[in-house]
């Protein structure tokens, strides 16, 4: 079976590396986990943006409404800090919110750093493109995609991309198939015919 091209959007919210005082590491992060995590051919589009909401904004609307994308990945800006307002800029671009990501997301991070209840990452739906908020760190990065595992191997906590590829088939999305090593995506099991 040939696998369809997904397009992923990665939008990396910084006042500091969008002005070069140091490089991004939240774009690089992803790439790196996806292409461990994805069997299917990738194809990205970028952008590291200020910290300004109207900024974020119109990155997301155009990677959603222009670039095609799938599946939209932002990092950074989602702490309590005045300048921090990627929730916002999220928000205000979706026709509805996916709580449940941000919820799973403070559950993995809070078994890391009791600091996890001061992030207020979310989840919206645009059209036919999940758009998630994930933090900064490439480290809370890959956590917070592939989830906790216990000393045994085995998964304590899930992480978040177990339910992304499910999402976007739901919305109309690029069938997404992952490596089972990295990252196990559930689906559920289809009725047949007489169940």
């Amino acid at each position: 079976m040939t696998l369809p091209t997904v397009t992923v959007g990665l939008l990396s919210a910084s006042d500091r590396a969008s002005s070069g005082v140091y490089a991004d590491e939240g774009i690089p992060a992803l790439k790196n986990w996806l292409s461990a995590a994805v069997k299917n051919p990738v194809r990205y589009v970028e952008a590291l943006v200020p910290d300004e909401q109207p900024a974020i904004e119109a990155a997301l609307r155009k990677m959603a409404d222009e670039d095609g994308c799938d599946l939209v990945f932002t990092t950074g800006g989602t702490g309590p800090a005045p300048r921090d307002v990627t929730p916002e800029a999220t928000l205000a671009v979706a026709d509805r919110e996916m709580p449940g990501f941000g919820e799973q997301m403070r559950q993995i991070s809070l078994y890391y750093v009791p600091t996890a209840i001061l992030s207020r990452q979310t989840a919206v739906i645009r059209g036919r493109c999940l758009i998630v908020n994930l933090p900064g760190r490439p480290k809370a990065i890959a956590e917070t995609l592939g989830g906790v595992r216990g000393s045994d191997g085995q998964t304590a906590v899930h992480g978040l991309f177990a339910a992304i590829p499910y999402c976007i088939d739901l919305i109309g999305g690029a069938f997404i198939e992952t490596d089972e090593t990295v990252c196990q995506a559930f689906r559920p099991k289809q009725k047949t015919a007489g169940n």
